[in-house]
């Protein structure tokens, strides 16, 4: 008999891929910032046997959350039951599973089941809840769905990338420059203006005007997690028109008697726009061409930046 307060859903899609591959796919939390569109970053705390403890951030109705899970995977039956070890307010208690069914060699059906109370079983908080986890499911699935079919038929759209500068000075003192994005309009020519939020410790919103080299300027917005003094992990939430997704992370890793700050990027293009933006005779390679140069520039400018600041301070 289900508890008073407690709320049963389900949401499914078809997916043009085998079951194994999705099961695979949804098992690796490391994947889930690039197939699903609220998580902005995932990470495996510990893992025993079957049994693992993730950590996940992402965004709930546009506000970025962060919670504590404990997962149990099942690769025999394709099923994968999760429960919140310590949820965020206003969620009391959420679990649930995914369970892959084979429809077919090369076709499956994907089953999100989840279960949840509200803090003091408010209404409408519960209602707040229902309106997140259908928003959220039903944007996972399909988002699941379009990556998935993306690998199989190795579309080429994915493009990944890095860029490193040896820097002589402290790890801290490169990772404030990085952090303290608030300033950015002050320290960095091609940001035009900046606005930072952090609803949480370690957790960011940064909207951001960067100016191209035509003198334009386009605005993108991201959540970012900070791990003090060793890397801020990104998600972009507002993209350029030739971007469906874009991902990285900053990296400070000690070396000798400095550190080795790196910038990494992970986007897929929107095919779709190519041709306006870039031309009627242009391809995924010249999106990919023109996408590296535009990130890698901001990316290499805000190192040197960055580099001069710490090195300043030694």
């Amino acid at each position: 008999m289900p508890q008073q307060g407690l709320r049963e859903v389900e949401h499914e899609i078809t997916v043009s891929a085998p079951a194994a591959d999705v099961h695979r796919l949804i098992a690796d939390v490391a994947n889930w910032p690039r197939i699903f569109p609220p998580t902005v970053h995932a990470e495996q705390l510990e893992r025993h046997g079957a049994d693992e403890r993730i950590r996940i951030w992402a965004t709930a109705n546009g506000e970025p959350k962060n919670w504590t899970s404990r997962r149990t995977l099942h690769p025999d039956t394709l099923r994968i039951d999760f429960r919140q070890e310590v949820s965020a307010p206003p969620v009391a208690a959420m679990g649930g599973s995914w369970i892959i069914e084979e429809l077919s060699a090369d076709t499956s059906r994907v089953r999100l089941l989840h279960d949840y109370r509200a803090v003091g079983d408010d209404p409408e908080a519960l209602a707040w809840i229902d309106q997140a986890v259908d928003r959220n499911s039903r944007t996972e699935l399909a988002a699941l769905k379009t990556n998935v079919e993306l690998v199989a038929g190795d579309s080429g759209v994915l493009l990944s990338f890095e860029d490193s500068v040896p820097i002589d000075g402290s790890a801290k003192d490169v990772y404030d420059f990085l952090n303290e994005a608030n300033l950015w309009q002050e320290r960095l020519p091609h940001v035009a203006s900046v606005r930072l939020g952090e609803p949480a410790p370690g957790l960011q919103t940064l909207e951001m005007d960067t100016r191209t080299k035509d003198g334009s300027t386009h605005t993108t917005a991201s959540v970012r997690v900070c791990f003090p003094h060793q890397r801020i992990v990104y998600k972009q939430t507002t993209l350029p028109a030739l971007m469906t997704l874009h991902t990285g992370y900053w990296l400070l890793e000690e070396d000798g008697n400095g550190v080795r700050a790196t910038s990494q990027h992970t986007v897929a293009v929107n095919t779709a726009n190519i041709a306006s933006i870039l031309g009627p005779d242009a391809g995924i390679a010249e999106a990919h061409e023109f996408i590296r140069a535009a990130l890698s520039g901001n990316s290499r400018a805000t190192l040197g930046h960055a580099k001069a600041y710490a090195e300043s301070r030694r």
